[in-house]
């Protein structure tokens, strides 16, 4: 939507809300004035990220502290907008059961003091919201169970990271203190599930460089996600290579986990190994279409033998696909787990996994509820993750 109908449609939304709760609340106290002031700022600042993409280049501090503004607005817009209407809703409904019971109920009282606990709630919510989206994610231990798992495999460690989106509000020293807590785990390999960047690698090639500092036994492994093709996906691709990242491109490797020298068959080296794979986004296509997104094509020349296999998809809905292929385990991201209330109430009309470990046929899918954040840096009801995955023995 071009940037003049949005702002005139944001403003109208703010005068709903101003409408629908500030006659309400100065009926009750005076400080009214202080959400008139709140409401005033967000109309004013919501659309600066947009202005300041525009002025960036030339004034980028300046740019920059618009993005916060505007974002931080939004976050605190969303949550009053959707409690307003849920205010109203609630008002209704009870008007019409006193109605439909002859009874009535103390309007003016009613509208007073839920215009009040609007204001407070959204403005907690945002605030909470704002500390759980800006802390470093925490780590969430999952344990994967794997039929008929070479024992070579056994206990083998995935730190999995997603949806980051170094951008406006999450810079370096965010990215520092992530890879600080992924190289404590000591995981066997690490995996990055798209949507890493959000904008182009000019702008964010700094606040990416910690990357290259990720340890594990393996490696690091990326696969793009939708994010990337609108940041530039090829510059991206590129400029993760140059720090040392493996990106897969509907390709896979082969690692072999156990010592070589100590197998007394080709049949027991290629047993014990893994095929890691990762395919591009499931949109990609609509971008490059050199970039179609394919789980079968990912196995190509894969080494038959190797039984153990893995997929890094950034999108839930690959999943159909790579249970077809045969994968065991299939690692993505995208959903956010919802980012906060009410959009994982919508995530589910989309994907079909919102977070956490699911079984689709015979495979798992396990999609991560995302490492930082997109837009507003806010969380609530779906904490970021830094996720250690452990594959074990599937039991009988």
């Amino acid at each position: 939507m071009p940037l003049r109908p949005l702002t005139l449609l944001v403003t109208l939304l703010h005068v709903y809300i101003g409408l629908r709760l500030l006659p309400a609340l100065a009926s009750l106290t005076g400080a009214w004035p202080l959400l008139l002031a709140a409401l005033l700022l967000s109309a004013a600042t919501m659309p600066l990220p947009f202005i300041g993409a525009r002025t960036g280049a030339r004034r980028p501090a300046l740019a920059h502290g618009w993005k916060w503004l505007g974002l931080l607005s939004m976050g605190w817009f969303s949550s009053i907008f959707v409690l307003t209407l849920v205010r109203d809703a609630g008002l209704l409904l009870a008007w019409a059961l006193a109605w439909v019971g002859g009874g009535s109920i103390d309007s003016p009282s009613a509208q007073s003091w839920s215009a009040a606990a609007v204001a407070l709630l959204a403005t907690l919510v945002t605030l909470i919201g704002f500390f759980n989206a800006r802390r470093t994610a925490s780590v969430v231990r999952v344990d994967v169970p794997i039929r008929d798992l070479p024992a070579s495999l056994e206990g083998f460690t995935i730190a999995q990271l997603s949806d980051i989106h170094v951008g406006p509000t999450i810079r370096r020293g965010y990215i520092q203190r992530i890879v600080d807590a992924v190289n404590r785990l000591g995981a066997d390999m690490v995996a990055i599930t798209g949507d890493l960047v959000d904008g182009t690698v000019a702008e964010l090639r700094e606040h990416v460089t910690p990357l290259a500092g990720l340890r594990a036994r393996h490696g690091t492994f990326v696969v793009t996600g939708n994010h990337e093709y609108y940041a530039g996906a090829h510059a991206w691709i590129d400029e993760l290579r140059r720090l040392g990242l493996r990106v897969l491109l509907n390709e896979h490797v082969v690692l072999q986990t156990r010592n070589v020298k100590g197998a007394q068959t080709d049949e027991e080296v290629l047993d014990s190994a893994l095929v890691v794979a990762g395919v591009t986004d499931y949109t990609a296509a609509h971008f490059d279409a050199a970039h179609a997104s394919d789980p079968q094509g990912a196995l190509d020349n894969a080494p038959p033998l190797v039984r153990t296999r893995l997929l890094l998809a950034h999108q839930p809905r690959s999943a159909p696909a790579a249970a077809e292929a045969g994968y065991q385990l299939q690692l993505s991201g995208h959903t956010h787990g919802g980012q906060f209330f009410p959009w994982n109430l919508f995530v589910p009309l989309q994907q079909p996994f919102t977070a956490g470990l699911h079984r689709l046929r015979e495979m798992w899918v396990y999609t991560s509820r995302g490492t930082g954040y997109w837009g507003p840096p806010k969380r609530f009801g779906a904490p970021s993750e830094i996720t250690l995955l452990r594959l074990v023995p599937e039991q009988p």
